[in-house]
């Protein structure tokens, strides 16, 4: 058990001393440190009022040693996505820290996405990718970047490199994000996903290219998703017309077509004038 060292962990990582979590518990201080230091023993309602303080189940508080845990790990605890309390199974990802324990942001070139099937949830296989780290990015989020390949996102270029935020409540997803789909069967694409999951359980996937058709996965198909952030290329991506100039561009063809007509309509007269 670790309720010891977790609700200290708990309570230093938020910034507070035992006289703040004794108050907000209604507890003496001496009987906080004395649980702290595992010289006493809490009952049930101590328990439920640390669940309650904490904003994690009882379970968690018991047995899963925080100190172990990387920075975006403890931050989805701390934001709510605590396998005890939602009553579903946690999405154990494999993944790798620096030496300052921070998350590093693993590479998966296309080469290696084959491997990535069937060794996405081993520590090994995840080791031995190529990382590095976004200065920009929060180190309370955990990110992988994929290499795109072939012309279904255009503009985004074939070849680019998609960064995206590890989720774990797929609830969450809202219509029209871009997100790394990861499913065994279709392997790893980058799509706009219209959210289906409280409806009938799937997800729709988009291509930005129009030629493409949109295709439906049931989420029991689907191992992990990534909200996209950023992507990087060194090719500069085909432009897109505007709206108001493609509107101009339309109304300057209409004003084309109409001389034309006219045109038209004038030699046709000539020649009749002529007979």
């Amino acid at each position: 058990m670790y309720f010891a060292s977790n609700i200290k962990f708990l309570r230093k990582r938020r910034g507070r001393i035992q006289d703040d979590v004794a108050a907000a518990l209604n507890l003496k201080r001496s009987t906080l440190s004395g649980y702290e230091n595992g010289v006493a023993q809490p009952g049930i309602e101590i328990l439920v009022s640390f669940s309650s303080y904490f904003n994690m189940s009882i379970d968690t508080i018991l047995k899963i040693d925080m100190m172990k845990l990387s920075e975006s790990q403890l931050s989805e605890l701390e934001r709510g996505y605590d396998a005890y309390v939602k009553g579903s199974n946690l999405r154990v990802l494999a993944t790798t820290v620096d030496t300052d324990n921070l998350e590093n942001i693993e590479l998966v070139p296309e080469k290696a996405k084959a491997g990535y099937t069937t060794g996405y949830a081993d520590p090994e296989y995840i080791g031995e990718l190529p990382r590095f780290r976004l200065p920009f990015l929060s180190e309370k989020r955990k990110y992988r970047t994929f290499q795109l390949k072939g012309d279904s996102m255009l503009p985004i270029p074939d070849g680019s490199w998609v960064t995206g935020e590890f989720l774990q409540d797929w609830r969450e997803i809202k219509n029209g994000s871009g997100c790394i789909v990861f499913t065994i069967d279709d392997g790893i694409v980058f799509k706009i996903v219209e959210n289906n999951i409280e409806k009938d359980g799937k997800l729709v996937l988009y291509s930005l290219n129009p030629v493409y058709e949109p295709y439906e996965v049931h989420i029991n198909e689907v191992k992990e998703i990534w909200k996209f952030v950023n992507f990087i290329s060194n090719e500069i991506p085909d432009p897109v017309l505007p709206e108001k100039q493609l509107i101009q561009a339309v109304a300057s063809m209409k004003n084309d077509l109409e001389r034309i007509k006219a045109r038209l309509g004038k030699d046709i007269s000539d020649i009749k004038e002529a007979d």
